[in-house]
C-alpha cells in the first residue's frame, strides 16, 4: 500500500496538510525557534540575539507562522516591564517529540550519510556538496 496516491498531482500537492506542515517544520528556522521556545519563554530581542544570521524580519514571519499553525503562544505582558513574549504550545512540543528522534537518527548515521553523498559526487562527477 502505498502512502501518496500515483500518479501525485499537483492538486494533490497543494490540498494535502501534510505537506503544508511538513514545508513549515523543514523550513531554515521554524524547529530552531520552536525548540529556543520550548525550554522556556523567549522575549523578541532575546531570539534575536540567541540566533545568529536570523534577520528581524525572517523571525517575525517565523514566529507569526508557528503562532498561526498552533505551534507557538504569543503573551503580551503589560505594565511598566511592557512586552512580548514566546512559548511553545502543548501541540509544539507534541511536534518536538516527534522530531527530537529524527535529529537523533541524523546525528548517529552523520557519517554514513557522508560516505554516501562523497561516494555519490565522486560517482557522478559531482563536486558539490548539496545536490538539488
Amino acid at each position: 500500500m502505498s502512502l501518496v496516491p500515483v500518479p501525485v498531482t499537483a492538486a494533490d500537492r497543494a490540498a494535502c496538510p501534510v505537506s503544508d506542515v511538513l514545508a513549515r517544520v523543514g523550513d531554515k528556522w521554524s524547529l530552531l525557534v520552536l525548540s529556543l521556545v520550548a525550554d522556556r519563554p523567549y522575549g523578541f530581542n532575546e531570539l534575536d540575539r540567541a540566533v545568529h544570521e536570523l534577520s528581524r524580519r525572517i523571525l517575525t514571519r517565523t514566529l507569526r507562522n508557528l503562532e498561526r499553525d498552533g505551534l507557538v503562544r504569543r503573551d503580551v505582558r503589560p505594565g511598566r516591564a511592557a512586552g512580548v513574549t514566546y512559548a511553545a504550545t502543548a501541540l509544539g512540543r507534541s511536534l518536538l517529540e516527534l522530531v527530537v528522534p529524527l535529529g537523533r537518527w541524523v546525528l548517529a548515521n552523520e557519517g554514513a550519510i557522508v560516505a554516501a553523498r562523497a561516494a555519490y559526487d565522486e560517482a557522478s562527477g559531482h563536486s558539490s556538496s548539496t545536490v538539488d
